[in-house]
């Protein structure tokens, strides 16, 4: 059992696209497991997009949201805001099979839908956190591991793989995802905003600061008080990267490159934070292969990106040809799929 956080402290790097893509060609990979998608990031994306898309998606996202009791993550936060220092074991009724929502996608992906509440819950969350018994703070950044221990019960603890979809705000709820995880995936983009908020995300988790006596994270300090284990950082992805031409290509690889650099200097001086991988590899002795076993890239497939997403068909299952996207005629090339498709199907089986 592995469970994955998607996470980067900054906005429009493609966590959930990519949450959507490679969950499902996990899936499909791994016909023998379950493989469960935890979406709490408030505007519910990779949720949308595995349950069939802009349309059919967004009709399924909103009778679930609509239903009472609320099968989404915000409804079984609800019962642990009323419960938050007793597990009630209510969580394997939130995990939805996403297949009888979304044909596309594989028999064995289960989804915990994801709910803009989470932004209103988030005050009550933290006011849980501080008063009562001593340890609340580490009893309340349980819950989502209590979620996944209570839905793995009901499948009497088969086979399984998680992955959890963050907000990019370091808020209550992004922590309760990185304490319940034992993995990080760390996507960004081309551009020096992706350096500066991957700094922020080895700060705000390790705690690894540019200047000596830096304030730490508050989820840094506690989770040392506390003892509790922080994910190691499994990949870091640059995301639907696009090269219009050679000159900005370029630009781009340099930026990866220094993001890359960044991270290798982490791993100089704290090899621990890092998950080596597979199960046995040796640990990296050098700069490239440090850079083989941790960053990977997934190029933008351009209109088959837009048209996986708008449908809910992940990509390395979408054909070319014509297809009707929001009522319009949409022709979606066999070259933009051979950008993308190859990168998911890697990624995908790196993850272990």
């Amino acid at each position: 059992m592995s469970i994955y956080s998607i996470w980067n402290n900054k906005g429009g790097v493609g966590k959930s696209y990519l949450t959507f893509q490679v969950a499902a060609e996990y899936a499909r990979i791994h016909p023998e497991k379950r493989v469960l998608v935890i979406d709490l990031c408030p505007q519910a994306n990779s949720s949308s997009m595995l349950l069939g898309g802009m349309q059919a998606g967004e009709a399924n996202l909103n009778r679930i949201h609509l239903g009472v009791p609320r099968l989404t993550v915000s409804g079984y936060i609800e019962e642990r805001i009323f419960s938050p220092y007793v597990n009630p074991k209510s969580g394997a009724r939130f995990a939805l099979q996403v297949h009888q929502f979304n044909f596309p996608v594989p028999s064995n992906l289960f989804l915990v839908v994801g709910d803009e509440q989470l932004e209103i819950q988030a005050s009550r969350v933290n006011a849980a956190a501080f008063p009562g018994p001593q340890d609340a703070w580490r009893i309340v950044h349980t819950w989502i591991s209590d979620l996944i221990q209570d839905i793995v019960t009901s499948w009497d603890n088969a086979d399984h793989t998680v992955f959890i979809d963050c907000n990019p705000s370091f808020s209550i709820y992004t922590e309760l995802a990185l304490s319940a995880s034992d993995r990080l995936i760390v996507p960004f983009s081309a551009d020096g905003s992706s350096k500066r908020a991957v700094r922020a995300v080895l700060a705000l988790i390790y705690g690894v600061t540019r200047q000596p006596g830096q304030q730490q994270s508050e989820f840094h300090t506690n989770s040392q008080r506390f003892r509790m284990a922080q994910p190691t950082l499994y990949m870091y992805v640059g995301n639907r990267l696009t090269q219009y031409n050679q000159a900005s290509g370029a630009a781009f690889k340099s930026v990866v490159n220094e993001i890359g650099e960044e991270i290798f200097a982490v791993w100089q001086t704290n090899s621990n934070l890092f998950c080596v991988h597979p199960s046995g590899a040796p640990a990296p002795t050098s700069k490239r292969a440090f850079k083989q076993m941790f960053q990977y890239e997934v190029n933008d497939a351009n209109t088959a990106s837009v048209v996986s997403g708008t449908l809910g068909v992940p990509i390395s299952g979408l054909s070319s040809g014509r297809t009707q996207v929001l009522g319009k005629d949409v022709v979606v090339n066999q070259s933009q799929l051979d950008k993308q498709v190859p990168n998911i199907r890697e990624l995908a089986a790196a993850i272990e």
